[in-house]
């Protein structure tokens, strides 16, 4: 289903519900990326982490007997899927975790929505309007805004914009893996198929990474770390991106990007409980500047 077609459509009941749930799941996850990178490095937490998930994902596709056998082009499809979606952006976010807060992050990530106009763009074809332009450049200057107590207020600042650099990363590998599962959905590909065979090649880059780079393989055996895992792992991947990428299937990469523009403030109030976030009146005008660069270039690819 094309893009322009679901965006006409509208949300319906199941979408609203895919949608809140969604908003719940990953607005509650980004506190355990904290724990993730404590004491173990990024890229062999996320090996952990999807190597719990991506078997049980398998086993959801065989209890829903779904397919698994696919041909080459398929394959390769699924391998983008998990460098983009399941790999690559997960070990830029969880390297910011190390040096900023989760309530941070979350905000970085609801850029997803502006990069996907532009992803949007380049790889399925969508026209970008000033409107759309306009709302991109309010968002991303909300963005400074918000990051402005961060960096004034440290002596250290090169670590607060190392953090920025990587989440930003992180949420343009998210937005390709976006337009990946679009492609894929659009060519009749099931979502819990496409689901368990990109985690797994996400799995094997993740494995590539840390034999690459010589990371320490460890485990942290803190009931926090432990906790926080399996929530990552159950809610975040398994639950949260399934329902994801059937949202998006639904209603399109960017209506489904609608979600990033709510669940920064459920990770904020969370990081403000666990965190000690301070708001402050920058962060405040440039979190309802995020919001409204979203706001409208979502209401404009919704129009």
């Amino acid at each position: 289903m094309s893009e322009a077609v679901v965006q006409r459509r509208g949300i319906a009941g199941r979408d609203m519900a895919l949608y809140i749930a969604v908003v719940m799941m990953w607005g509650s996850t980004w506190i355990a990326l904290r724990f993730q990178v404590e004491n173990v490095a990024p890229a062999v937490s996320l090996l952990y982490r999807f190597m719990i998930a991506a078997p049980l994902m398998f086993l959801w596709v065989i209890w829903r007997k779904g397919p698994l056998r696919f041909d080459a082009k398929a394959h390769l499809n699924f391998a983008i899927l998990g460098l983009c979606l399941f790999s690559g952006n997960f070990i830029c976010l969880y390297t910011a975790a190390q040096s900023i807060t989760s309530g941070l992050l979350a905000v970085v990530f609801s850029t997803a929505s502006l990069m996907n106009i532009l992803n949007g763009a380049l790889w399925l074809k969508t026209p970008v309007s000033p409107q759309q332009i306009f709302g991109g450049g309010l968002g991303f200057g909300g963005l400074g805004l918000v990051f402005w107590p961060e960096i004034a207020g440290v002596a250290d600042f090169a670590a607060i914009l190392g953090g920025l650099g990587f989440a930003l990363l992180g949420t343009f590998f998210f937005s390709l893996g976006n337009m990946s599962s679009a492609r894929a959905q659009g060519a009749g590909l099931p979502v819990l198929s496409t689901t368990a065979w990109g985690m797994a090649y996400g799995c094997a880059f993740l494995l590539g990474s840390v034999l690459v780079s010589g990371a320490d393989i460890h485990f942290d055996a803190r009931p926090v770390y432990l906790v926080s895992l399996f929530y990552l792992a159950l809610v975040g991947s398994v639950g949260a991106a399934t329902a994801y990428l059937t949202l998006l299937g639904r209603i399109g990469p960017t209506a489904a990007a609608y979600t990033t523009v709510l669940y920064p403030v459920v990770a904020l109030v969370i990081s403000t409980i666990f965190e000690a976030y301070v708001w402050t009146w920058p962060a405040i005008t440039g979190l309802a500047l995020v919001f409204s660069g979203n706001l409208i270039v979502l209401r404009r690819g919704r129009g």
